[in-house]
C-alpha cells in the first residue's frame, strides 16, 4: 500500500497531466488521494514545496533507471516509456564485453531521448527549459520551518540543476565501463573516460533539444558510438581520439595488458 506522500505525489502528478501547475489546487490534490489537505501540508508544507517534491521524485525515478539501464544483461529491442515502470530485468544488446558496456551507454542514450518525448517533467529537468505547465521548483524562503521529514528535508534541500543531473549520469556510465573491464584505471584513462562519457551525456541532451529525426532516439546512437569509439560515426559526429589514439575500447584494454 503507498504511503501518504506517495498517493499525494502520484495524485499531484495525475492533476498535472490534465491542466497547468497554475491551475493544480492543493485542495483537490489531497481530496484526490483521499487525505486531509492539513496531511498534504505536513507532508509538503506548500505548493512550493510539493514542486519541489515532484522534482526529485522525477530526478530519483530517472537516476534509477538509468542503474537498471547500465547493468541490463541481454537484449531487448524496446525500452518502456515510464521511468517508475521500467522492470529490473530490462535489457541491452549482447555481445563481447567491452560491446557490452557501449551497448548500454546507447541504450540509456536512446531511452533518455524517447523518454523526454513524452515526459515534459523529466525534459525540463534535463535542460532546464521550463514552461508554466510545469512545477519550477523554487528556493526555499530563508524563513520558512524546516520541514517535518526526512523526504520533504532532501527535496527542500538544493535545486536540482542540469549540471547537476549531467554529472550524475556521467558519473553512472563511467562506472559501466570501468566495471566491465578493469578496477585499475590510470589518472591519465580515467579522465579520459569521464570526458567521453560527459560528451554522451551533452550529445544526448542536444538530441532532446533538437532531435535530428522523429524516430524515437536511434540517431543518437550514432553520435553516441562515435564519441566512444573516437572517431565520425554514420550520425556525423566527430571526436578526438583519446591518449595513444585508442577510443574507450581500446583504452580498457590498454590498461588490462599492462
Amino acid at each position: 500500500m503507498p504511503t501518504a506522500r506517495e498517493s499525494l505525489l502520484s495524485a499531484a502528478r495525475s492533476a498535472l497531466a490534465e491542466q497547468p501547475w497554475s491551475g493544480v489546487r492543493m485542495v483537490d490534490v489531497a481530496a484526490t488521494a483521499g487525505l486531509s489537505r492539513q496531511t498534504l501540508y505536513n507532508e509538503f508544507g506548500s505548493k512550493d514545496g510539493l514542486a519541489r517534491a515532484l522534482v526529485r521524485q522525477e530526478a530519483d525515478a530517472y537516476l534509477r533507471a538509468v542503474d537498471r539501464l547500465l547493468t541490463a544483461p541481454e537484449p531487448a529491442d524496446r525500452l518502456p516509456l515510464t521511468t517508475r515502470s521500467l522492470p529490473a530485468e530490462h535489457s541491452v544488446a549482447a555481445g563481447d564485453r567491452t560491446s557490452l558496456a557501449e551497448a548500454r551507454l546507447v541504450a540509456v542514450a536512446e531511452w533518455t531521448v524517447r523518454q523526454t518525448r513524452v515526459n515534459r517533467l523529466l525534459r525540463a529537468l534535463l535542460t532546464g527549459c521550463w514552461s508554466d505547465r510545469l512545477p519550477e521548483p523554487r528556493p526555499v524562503r530563508e524563513s520558512a520551518p524546516l520541514a517535518g521529514n526526512q523526504d520533504q528535508r532532501r527535496a527542500d534541500a538544493a535545486l536540482i540543476t542540469p549540471t547537476e543531473m549531467v554529472g550524475s549520469v556521467r558519473d553512472r556510465l563511467v562506472g559501466a565501463l570501468v566495471a566491465e573491464r578493469s578496477h585499475h584505471l590510470t589518472g591519465e584513462h580515467s579522465a579520459d573516460l569521464a570526458h567521453r562519457c560527459e560528451l554522451v551525456v551533452r550529445l544526448t541532451l542536444s538530441q532532446v533539444i533538437a532531435p535530428a529525426d522523429s524516430t524515437g532516439g536511434g540517431a543518437v546512437g550514432s553520435l553516441v558510438r562515435g564519441a566512444l569509439r573516437g572517431r565520425t560515426d554514420g550520425g556525423g559526429a566527430t571526436t578526438a581520439p583519446c591518449a595513444g589514439g585508442h577510443g574507450v575500447s581500446g583504452s580498457i584494454r590498454t590498461v588490462e595488458g599492462r
